[in-house]
């Protein structure tokens, strides 16, 4: 209700990752929200509830909140509760494609996450293919991991992708141009 009340088009639910990836740059930096800095989701919590140590706290916080029962009757128990279609993120089967599409998802996002959740998932150029070819137009199919330059996309719209979804290039993009340059990839 508060996304719709927000304006949001949209909820594009996770269905492939019951926990949070081992994020080693998090564990490595440890990463921890400075006490300075609030979330309006997490106004309430504790800033002692974020803290890991030798870990990722935020990793470790996101992932207790997390339901490891997520099956699909849960997308029919989403759309009851909402008017806003839901696209489920993360399917890189057939198998999955569809079963999204028979649990009445409007829409898939093949997402590997860019291989920073799963250890060892297939890339999402290939695939896509199989997703497109499996749901049969019945919904659209979109892409978000592997998308890197042009050329990415145009090979993405040829596999039978409505489009693409990027971000890493945008904040690239965007730490490029206010002159931001540690750390950047």
């Amino acid at each position: 209700m508060r996304a719709e009340a927000a304006g949001y088009k949209a909820i594009a639910l996770t269905v492939d990752t019951p926990r949070l990836g081992r994020r080693e740059a998090d564990i490595k930096n440890q990463f921890n929200l400075p006490p300075h800095l609030t979330m309006g989701n997490f106004a309430m919590l504790k800033q002692a509830n974020m803290e890991n140590e030798g870990g990722s706290g935020l990793a470790s916080y996101v992932a207790s909140l997390i339901d490891r029962s997520l099956s699909w009757k849960d997308i029919q128990w989403l759309k009851s509760i909402t008017k806003m279609p839901i696209l489920a993120k993360g399917v890189v089967t057939a198998e999955d494609a569809v079963l999204a599409v028979e649990n009445g998802c409007a829409g898939i996002i093949v997402s590997n996450h860019g291989a920073r959740q799963l250890d060892g998932v297939v890339s999402t150029i290939d695939a896509l293919e199989e997703v497109v070819n499996a749901v049969q137009g019945k919904v659209p199919v979109f892409v978000d991991s592997g998308v890197r330059r042009g050329t990415d996309i145009v090979k993405a719209l040829a596999l039978g992708a409505k489009a693409c979804l990027v971000s890493r290039v945008i904040r690239t993009t965007s730490a490029t141009v206010i002159g931001w340059k540690p750390g950047l990839r």
